[in-house]
């Protein structure tokens, strides 16, 4: 099979947490013998600001973690060769023209089947943005969780929406061999221009200073006032993480602290973020906030441990510093749940059964 898949980026993953799944899924995908091409605008706002930010460099070291894939960087969406492509799917953060574009090509005959991938909460948050894409003509979608699958059957895509999670590339996140010298918390995240700046002081920054446990913060798009507020709560601001960088930063730190922004609260709950997956198959203990899994993805209890105010992270955390057994079995058992259920690999095979229950598109009337 050749899949192309129109990403935003491949390259940076500068406020950009898609990138991660992406490149875990493709290369599984390789690994299997499939035929990869991952198109990518050129100056992807991920990309630039990764640039401005780090140089160049930085926008190359993604892949020595991932040698067998490469970027195709287009200026014109017409250099992507798709005449022998068995399937093409288009990411919610491209241009309404280009998804437009792809539309037309299957309406006027193309024999590939193609997918929308939404990973974001703009269809509750700012619909008419998602409405401003030209679906028509698409076999389907890909939602990241089954409360955005709703809103897509709400708009009359019945059977041909489908829940795809994201989930962790264990290639890359798993438990470091070494794991004697733990020390604080981490948390791997970007502030969230306001959508989860009261939760983060609440259920973070204060829990975390009244443990006495150092914290650690990487993530980007902090502004001035947001830095001053982690130096009076004692956090230290580490920047920008290549996410391939991610797995050792968690193997340093004794726990990390999952807290969803507002919209995945209030109007998609059960969506996990991609840093749920990424914690958990990395061995680390993970206390997350509001989540309500909803969709029985984890056991809260078992594999994370849930806390919903700022007493119960601190009681939380609490008990991550004071019991190591605790710490152990949180580790296992979070782990064994991504490596049963919740891999990349798990969402390759995933993928090829959707593909397959779409079956080859038929040629349009117009076409025909």
């Amino acid at each position: 099979m050749k899949l192309v898949y129109f990403t935003h980026s491949l390259r940076s993953c500068w406020n950009h947490g898609n990138a991660h799944f992406l490149r875990g899924v493709l290369r599984d995908l390789a690994r299997r013998g499939h035929r990869i091409v991952a198109a990518e605008a050129a100056g992807a706002w991920s990309a630039a600001n990764l640039i401005e930010d780090h140089g160049e460099a930085a926008l190359h070291a993604w892949q020595h973690a991932y040698p067998e894939l490469r970027a195709t960087v287009y200026r014109d969406a017409a250099e992507i060769a798709l005449d022998d492509a068995d399937a093409v799917i288009v990411h919610e953060w491209n241009p309404p023209a280009l998804v437009a574009a792809l539309g037309r090509l299957r309406r006027r005959g193309a024999r590939f089947r193609l997918l929308f991938h939404d990973t974001h909460h703009r269809a509750v948050s700012d619909p008419e943005a998602i409405r401003a894409f030209d679906l028509d003509s698409y076999d389907g979608v890909l939602a990241f969780g089954e409360a955005l699958a709703a809103v897509y059957r709400s708009w009359g895509w019945g059977s041909r929406v489908f829940t795809w999670h994201e989930a962790a590339d264990t290639a890359l996140f798993r438990p470091p061999a070494d794991d004697t010298a733990r020390h604080g918390l981490v948390w791997i995240g970007n502030w969230g221009d306001g959508e989860r700046s009261a939760e983060l002081e609440t259920l973070l920054l204060r829990p975390a200073r009244n443990a006495a446990l150092p914290l650690d913060v990487h993530g980007v798009r902090y502004p001035p006032e947001a830095q001053r507020k982690l130096a009076e709560h004692g956090a230290r601001y580490r920047g920008w993480l290549p996410n391939a960088a991610a797995p050792a930063v968690f193997a340093r730190h004794l726990a990390t602290v999952h807290v969803p922004r507002r919209f995945y609260v209030e109007a998609l709950p059960g969506i996990p973020t991609i840093r749920v997956f990424e914690a958990l198959a990395s061995g680390i203990p993970l206390v997350s906030c509001l989540w309500r899994d909803t969709e029985h993805l984890f056991r809260p209890g078992e594999d994370y441990l849930a806390a919903d105010t700022e007493d119960a992270v601190l009681r939380a955390l609490i008990a991550l510093r004071e019991d190591a057994a605790l710490r152990r079995h949180l580790a296992a058992s979070g782990l064994a749940a991504i490596r049963a259920r919740h891999s990349c690999a798990h969402r390759a095979e995933a993928l090829l059964g959707i593909l397959a229950t779409i079956g080859t598109p038929r040629v349009t009337e117009q076409a025909a």
